[in-house]
C-alpha cells in the first residue's frame, strides 16, 4: 500500500505553498528523511522529507503549482525493491508481463469539480468567489487540473502577450520583441475577483525589462494584500530621544562583543523595550480569531529579516524572559540563519508582535504592512543627529541630540487609538531612560 506525502504546515498563517523543485523522479528509490522535493512559502523555502522509505511510486503535484497545507505532493511505496542490475538478471527469467496501469486515487490538492472538471482547492475556492465556470478553465497542472494560475489566468487574461518569435527565456526586454505591444496585468485578490476590476495594462516600450515574479515573490505579495484588505491599519509615529542608548551602547559594546561574541546594535534596545510595553499593555500582543480578541500569555516577537530571496520574518520566542544579551543573541542566530538558508518552519511560527529595521539609507520613518494575525508591528526609522529644544537651568536651548522616530501600524479592529498610542509613548520612555542591564 503507498503511503501520501503531505504538505506540512511551514508556519502560522501559511496556508499554501509552490512547488519549486523535485529532487528525485518516479520509480527512483528514496531513504526515510531523504528530501524528496523543495517547496516555497512566504515565509520560508522548506525541503520535504520522505516519511519512509521505497520507491517513489507518483508525483501528484507539478513543479510551479500551488497547493493548500494537507495536499498530497507524491506517493512512496514502501514493498517496492530496487531495480535488479543486468548481472543479476538471469538469462532463463521470461519477461514480466508490463503491470496494469493503476487507477489514479483522488486527492485532496486535485477534487473533481461540478462537471468532472479537477481541480486544485484553491482554484475551485476562487472560481467560486469570482463566478468563473471551471469547465471555461484551460488546466495546466498534472493530468489537466485547473490550478491557482490558469483561474488567474482565465480571469485577467494573460500577464504577458508576446508577439511569436520573442526571445525565449524568464527574462526578456521589449527591445528583443519584434512587436513591442503587450499588456502587464496585475493579479486581483481573490476575495475582490466578484467585482470588475479596473484595468492598469500597460503598453511594452522598448528598452522595458519583464521580470517574472519569483514564486516566493508572488506569495509575498498575496500576504501582503490579503492583511491590507483584512486589517484595518492605522498608524501612530513618536519621535526620541536616543542619546542615552547611544551612550550606554558606546560604553559597553567593547566588553559586549568580547564576552558573548555578538554586537551590540540599537536593535535590542528596541525589542527588549517592546517586550517590556507589551506586558503593560496586552492589547498589542493579540489576534482576532472570527469575532473575538485573543490576548496572548507568551510574548513572541518577529524580528523583520531581509534576504536575497525576500524578506522573511523568524521569531524569538519567549522574549519576555531573555535579558538585553539575551535578545541581541538571539536575534543575531535568526538573522544569520535566515541569510544562510538555514531557518526551519518552526523559526517562523507563533509570532505575537513584529519589529522591523529597514535600515538607515533612505529611512526617516515608515509604515510596515501588519504581519497576520497579529495587531501591530513596529519600524524604525532612521537613527541621526538633530537640533532639538530642550530646557537647561530654566532655560530653553537648542541642543544636539541623537533622535530617532519610531513608527507603529495597528489593527483598529482590535486595537483603539488611546492603547496604541500610550504603548507607543511606553516604548518611548523606556529607551529615552535607558535603563537597561548590559
Amino acid at each position: 500500500m503507498s503511503i501520501a506525502v503531505e504538505l506540512p504546515s511551514l508556519g502560522e498563517s501559511v496556508f499554501e505553498g509552490t512547488v519549486a523543485r523535485w529532487l528525485v523522479s518516479e520509480g527512483e528509490m528514496v531513504e526515510v528523511d531523504q528530501p524528496i522535493v523543495e517547496v516555497t512559502t512566504d515565509k520560508v523555502d522548506a525541503e520535504i522529507p520522505a516519511p519512509c522509505a521505497g520507491m517513489i511510486e507518483q508525483i501528484v503535484v507539478a513543479e510551479g503549482e500551488v497547493i493548500e497545507i494537507g495536499a498530497v505532493l507524491a506517493r512512496i511505496d514502501p514493498d517496492a525493491k530496487a531495480p535488479a542490475t543486468a548481472g543479476e538478471v538471469s538469462a532463463t527469467v521470461p519477461a514480466a508481463t508490463p503491470p496494469a496501469t493503476p487507477t489514479p486515487i483522488p486527492t485532496p490538492s486535485a477534487q473533481p469539480a461540478p462537471g468532472g472538471i479537477i481541480a486544485t482547492p484553491v482554484a475551485r475556492r476562487m472560481a467560486e468567489e469570482a463566478s468563473i465556470d471551471l469547465r471555461e478553465v484551460r488546466g495546466t497542472g498534472s493530468a489537466g487540473r485547473v490550478t491557482k494560475e490558469d483561474v488567474l489566468r482565465h480571469g485577467s487574461g494573460p500577464s504577458i502577450s508576446a508577439s511569436p518569435g520573442a526571445a525565449p527565456g524568464p527574462l526578456a526586454t521589449a527591445a528583443q520583441q519584434p512587436t513591442p505591444v503587450a499588456t502587464l496585468a496585475p493579479s486581483v485578490p481573490s476575495a475582490q475577483r466578484a467585482r470588475p476590476a479596473p484595468s492598469f495594462d500597460y503598453e511594452l516600450q522598448p528598452g522595458d525589462r519583464v521580470i517574472p515574479m519569483t514564486p516566493m515573490r508572488r506569495i509575498i505579495s498575496a500576504h501582503m494584500v490579503y492583511s491590507k484588505r483584512t486589517s484595518p491599519h492605522v498608524g501612530t509615529v513618536a519621535e526620541l530621544d536616543l542619546s542615552g542608548v547611544v551612550r550606554l551602547r558606546k560604553q559597553h559594546k567593547q566588553a559586549f562583543k568580547e564576552t558573548y561574541g555578538v554586537s551590540l546594535t540599537f536593535l535590542p534596545f528596541v525589542v527588549h523595550a517592546v517586550v517590556r510595553a507589551l506586558r503593560e499593555f496586552p492589547a498589542l500582543n493579540a489576534s482576532v480569531v472570527e469575532d473575538a480578541i485573543v490576548e496572548k500569555q507568551n510574548v513572541h516577537i518577529g524580528v523583520a529579516t531581509e534576504t536575497e530571496k525576500g524578506l522573511v520574518v523568524p521569531v524569538i520566542r519567549d522574549a519576555d524572559r531573555l535579558s538585553l544579551a539575551g535578545t541581541a543573541m538571539a536575534i543575531h542566530e535568526l538573522s544569520s540563519r535566515a541569510r544562510n538558508k538555514k531557518l526551519t518552519a518552526d523559526d517562523l511560527r507563533g509570532g505575537t508582535f513584529t519589529v522591523s529595521n529597514p535600515g538607515r539609507k533612505g529611512n526617516l520613518y515608515g509604515f510596515a504592512i501588519i504581519n497576520q494575525p497579529q495587531v501591530g508591528i513596529l519600524r524604525m526609522g532612521e537613527i541621526a543627529k538633530r537640533a532639538v529644544v530642550r530646557s537647561l537651568e530654566g532655560e530653553d536651548a537648542i541642543v544636539i541630540r541623537t533622535m530617532m522616530y519610531l513608527a507603529l501600524s495597528y489593527d483598529h479592529r482590535a486595537v483603539d487609538g488611546a492603547p496604541a498610542n500610550a504603548f507607543l509613548h511606553r516604548i518611548r520612555e523606556l529607551l529615552e531612560a535607558a535603563d537597561f542591564e548590559v
